[in-house]
């Protein structure tokens, strides 16, 4: 994690991009830019940590703290500058339960035990093996998340009838909402075409809401939510028995939420990356993160990670250091101490508009094309990993998304191994096979049936040059075929083992191995097999 000794070290955080090599420098053009940009956030972050806290079953203003603390602490700490951390829809449904059957003290001691098991991801940098995400799980991702926000801006769209229930707009509101929409992402597209002066997302929001204000159009406000006003978070241990029957509790769903919250967060912070060309940072999110939730915990807040909808938001209007994500934090902050009457008049119809606009930039139109030039496994990936985004979640799309492509690049792997025989050129009378591709657990199988130890000659040499001994299962495969041969009463020799095959053999413990080889240059040698026995030459 980041450390601040003095001020002028805080203020470097803010003139240089994290590990990319690149630098930003805060001017006061660009300081206005990140401020503004932070402002526009702020807005955005109210009704989306607003509707979180419902769905999770808490007061508003659980949701509104965690948007606060997670995204001033990641903002300053954080792996990726740009980058906004809130509370988010992923983490919601998973703490529904856990409030329903045990309480809000039991969800802030969970977000506790979430953030230390973030923060222990970061100290081992576990955050490294995000990197083993494949591209097409990647554009599955944004796919998915852009689908999962377009259909929560659909909440918008629904009105509280006399009986309580929630029903959709119809007539004439339905219409107006409907214009005022369309009016914001019509100005969000033409406002840098006249100035960049403000973000466009901002401009649309203060141009709509103005004229909601001024004609009085009675349109759904985000006061019709819930009411935005409160004071400072107070600092509090979660109220719960400290035993093992409420860790027994608390655990499964930390767990849970600790990796959804990892996994989007990095997945953001790569995205995040590819748009401002920076690079690293995985370990410094995961601290960030951790830090994060622990102090949201204990200052009642719901917990959160990283948004890729105001984050999105954040980069379009032009954020590109620490101080766009601290001034998000702050301004809401200001909302909810100060300025809650005014927030509460701005119409939720431009909100939709700019995250409308938002899914427009996330959603990877150009993997619509890819589809017909990439492998199919690669285009049902895709397919697979956005469509288990849109009906289950995040963390078990891009796991599900993962092993599938693992599976698909074993299977192609496997089908690589081959055994091509030639008459050998220094010993008369000895067939020599020479393997090419991988031996694995994948390929084992097929590479025991490419040999014929009844009708091959008596010396048989497998050379594996162009092959390489991976793992155990490769072993036993070698350790058949040499009991094929030895039964037969042949000889078989392996050639050109690597250093770490031959180190895979020895400790396989099956076999007595021997050799001269030289551990400093890795000099090729020969084995024989013959009998069970392996003999150096």
């Amino acid at each position: 994690m980041a450390r601040f000794t003095t001020i002028s070290d805080f203020a470097r955080a803010f003139r240089k991009e994290d590990t990319s090599g690149t630098q930003t420098a805060l001017t006061f053009g660009q300081s206005r830019i990140e401020i503004l940009s932070g402002l526009t956030v702020a807005l955005a972050l109210v009704p989306e940590a607003i509707a979180f806290a419902f769905v999770a079953g808490v007061d508003p203003l659980v949701g509104l703290y965690a948007a606060f603390i997670v995204g001033l602490i990641t903002a300053v700490f954080g792996g990726r500058p740009g980058m906004i951390s809130g509370a988010t829809g992923a983490l919601a449904v998973v703490m529904v339960s856990l409030v329903a059957n045990h309480g809000v003290q039991y969800l802030f001691a969970t977000v506790v035990l979430m953030g230390t098991l973030q923060v222990l991801a970061g100290i081992f940098k576990l955050g490294k093996f995000i990197r083993m995400v494949p591209h097409p799980v990647m554009l599955g991702f944004v796919n998915g998340l852009a689908i999962v926000i377009f259909l929560a801006q659909m909440e918008q769209f629904k009105v509280t009838g006399s009986d309580g229930h929630n029903t959709w707009m119809t007539g004439t509101t339905l219409y107006i909402t409907l214009g005022l929409v369309a009016a914001t992402m019509a100005i969000i597209w033409a406002t840098p075409k006249v100035t960049k002066l403000v973000p466009a997302p901002l401009a649309a929001i203060g141009l709509v809401a103005a004229a909601v204000i001024l004609f009085d159009i009675p349109v759904p406000r985000v006061g019709d939510l819930a009411s935005v006003k409160g004071g400072l978070p107070q600092f509090a241990i979660p109220s719960v028995p400290f035993n093992l029957e409420t860790l027994l509790i608390i655990f499964p769903y930390a767990i849970i939420l600790a990796a959804i919250g990892l996994i989007e967060s990095l997945l953001t912070l790569n995205l995040v990356g590819e748009i401002t060309r920076q690079r690293g940072g995985a370990s410094k999110e995961c601290l960030a993160q951790g830090s994060a939730n622990i102090v949201t915990g204990f200052f009642g807040g719901m917990g959160g990670c990283a948004m890729i909808g105001q984050s999105m938001i954040n980069v379009n209007s032009g954020g590109r250091t620490r101080l766009s994500g601290i001034a998000a934090a702050i301004f809401l902050l200001i909302f909810i101490l100060f300025a809650s009457g005014i927030i509460e008049m701005i119409p939720l119809a431009a909100l939709v508009g700019v995250m409308f606009m938002v899914v427009i930039g996330t959603f990877a139109w150009q993997s619509i094309r890819l589809m017909r030039r990439i492998p199919l496994s690669d285009a049902l990936v895709i397919l697979l990993v956005t469509g288990v985004t849109v009906a289950h979640d995040l963390a078990t799309a891009v796991v599900v998304g993962v092993i599938t492509s693992a599976l698909v690049y074993a299977w192609n792997a496997a089908a690589q191994i081959q055994a091509r025989p030639h008459a050998s050129k220094t010993e008369k009378g000895a067939l020599v096979y020479d393997i090419h591709g991988p031996l694995f657990f994948g390929s084992a199988t097929h590479f025991q049936e490419m040999f014929d130890p009844e009708h091959d000659p008596d010396t048989v040499i497998l050379d594996f040059q162009q092959s390489r001994v991976v793992d155990q299962s490769a072993l036993q495969a070698i350790e058949a075929v040499a009991d094929n041969y030895a039964k037969a009463g042949k000889t078989l020799k392996l050639r050109h083992l690597s250093k770490d095959c031959y180190r895979l053999l020895r400790s396989a413990g099956q076999l007595m191995v021997e050799t001269n080889d030289d551990p400093s240059y890795r000099l090729a040698v020969d084995y024989d097999i013959k009998l069970g026995r392996i003999g150096g030459h």
